[in-house]
């Protein structure tokens, strides 16, 4: 294992911060996995899994396991975990910028398009190689000239020529689910079935340019370039990359931490970047949605909020999900039910009990695609 500190761009005079990583295995090896945790810094229960599974993993490299090549950031975010508010933490945007920490990442496909395309052969893995070199190339040519910026960078030439990529979150109050672009679901299974998720939200983009689609976009939107272009040269799914939402923002416990890590290094032996014989995979536990088909609930107006169901819960359409109660109205009128509109599992709600006109209330995994444009909040 190599512990390694990746300083900062210093904001100010006199203060820094620095990335800390975690190798293990051959750099030279593959397949290459990255996995990082707590992006958004507020999100603490993939920092506790990092934790647990790192132990795993420096016991599997000692006993010489370690056939890939595995990098670990357990705390992708010190600038958000340095963010605090009326002893609140504020760990899902930058305070200077407003901007949200996995959002705004480059294009990736739009960096290397122009170099790329004089360098295309007949061979798929050769092309990979190529892009992968061009990436690396960018990265280190882009003069970041905030903090901010250079904390995206920084997680980018950790991860941009990984195999895998698992980007590690929560949700406020949820069940284990994750997102991905649907060019990356065949390789994802498997952890879908080891972790035991209660929906798989799917997207050919989802916008915003979130960490984990900067990374697996660039792929297929690289081959959709090169046909569009007339060139029938192949260029492989070279990165699969997903957002795993660790349940919600209070379940940071040793239980369901150690349980996670587990399934990690379970589904590391079914990618071959750990040595050993994988468990057999259970079933699928759900069948994914589209991301498009995912409803959010709204308050319809200022209110306690009471709810009637529990994230987990499968819904048809009508049923009651949340009432919203305002104690000072006049009259009966006092408690609006909110419903479901499509049938699905509720899959996070908001932990706050206290609504204003038109906030969030929680989600749904609807099977049918009615949503278009950008299609995560914010």
């Amino acid at each position: 294992m190599v512990r390694t500190e990746h300083p900062l761009l210093s904001p100010s005079l006199g203060s820094g911060k620095h990335l800390v990583s975690f190798t293990f295995g051959d750099p030279q090896a593959s397949p290459k996995v990255y996995i990082q945790a707590s992006l958004h810094a507020e999100e603490l229960p993939g920092m506790l899994v990092a934790h647990h599974l790192r132990a795993l993993l420096e016991s599997a490299e000692a006993a010489g396991l370690m056939k890939g090549h595995v990098v670990l950031v357990p705390a992708a975010n010190p600038i958000g975990l340095n963010q605090r508010l009326d002893h609140k933490p504020m760990g899902r945007f930058e305070l200077d910028t407003g901007e949200n920490f996995n959002r705004h990442y480059p294009d990736l496909a739009e960096a290397v398009w122009a170099d790329l395309q004089p360098m295309l052969v007949e061979d798929g893995a050769r092309n990979v190689s190529t892009v992968r070199a061009l990436t690396a190339k960018w990265l280190r040519a882009w003069q970041p000239a905030t903090e901010l910026q250079s904390l995206r960078r920084q997680l980018l030439l950790l991860a941009h020529d990984a195999d895998l990529v698992l980007d590690l979150h929560c949700d406020w109050e949820a069940v284990l689910h994750l997102y991905a672009e649907e060019a990356c679901w065949p390789p994802l299974e498997p952890l879908a079935r080891l972790l035991g998720v209660q929906a798989v939200l799917l997207a050919r983009n989802s916008g915003g340019g979130p960490f984990d689609e900067c990374l697996s976009g660039q792929w297929w939107q690289l081959a959709e370039r090169i046909a569009a272009a007339g060139l029938d040269l192949p260029l492989p799914q070279g990165c699969a990359s997903t957002t795993i939402e660790l349940r919600g923002e209070t379940d940071v416990d040793h239980a369901h931490a150690s349980a996670d890590a587990a399934a990690l290094m379970a589904f590391l032996l079914h990618a071959g970047a750990v040595q050993g014989t994988p468990p057999a995979l259970p079933p699928l536990p759900c069948q994914p949605t589209p991301l498009a088909g995912s409803e959010t609930l709204h308050a319809p107006v200022p209110g306690v909020v009471a709810y009637r169901v529990r994230p987990g819960d499968r819904l048809a359409v009508g049923d009651p999900v949340a009432d919203v109660i305002d104690p000072t109205a006049a009259g009966a009128s006092r408690v609006h039910t909110v419903r479901a509109g499509v049938a699905g599992v509720l899959y996070a709600r908001v932990s706050g009990r206290y609504a204003v006109a038109g906030g969030e209330l929680g989600k749904i995994a609807g099977e049918h695609a009615f949503r278009t444009g950008p299609l995560l909040g914010a």
